[in-house]
């Protein structure tokens, strides 16, 4: 699946550029190999053969948005948009 649209400036030039400006650099490493891996995942049950990034569907007004553990309160979160099989709204959030 290609990732077409961040809603996070930082990640979208770590994927762009490979840059780590507006990421935490002791993050940069991890999210580069979440980004390359949606980046190259052909279909989203691909998502749930990597347990160390708990990953999950979000519920109620975030039904259908994806998250991924980073740390303990930060989470790689998107969409995906199975007709076009394409990822979206990637974004970088802080959960406490």
């Amino acid at each position: 699946m290609k990732i077409r649209s961040f809603a996070h400036k930082g990640l979208k030039g770590l994927y762009e550029d490979d840059s780590t400006k507006g990421v935490s650099a002791d993050l940069a490493d991890k999210l580069r190999k979440m980004l390359v891996f949606l980046d190259n995942m052909q279909d989203p049950e691909e998502l749930l053969s990597l347990p160390t990034w708990r990953p999950h569907l979000l519920a109620g007004d975030r039904k259908g948005t994806w998250s991924l553990s980073i740390t303990r309160n930060r989470r790689l979160t998107f969409r995906i948009e199975s007709t076009k099989r394409e990822i979206c709204d990637v974004n970088l959030e802080d959960y406490h």
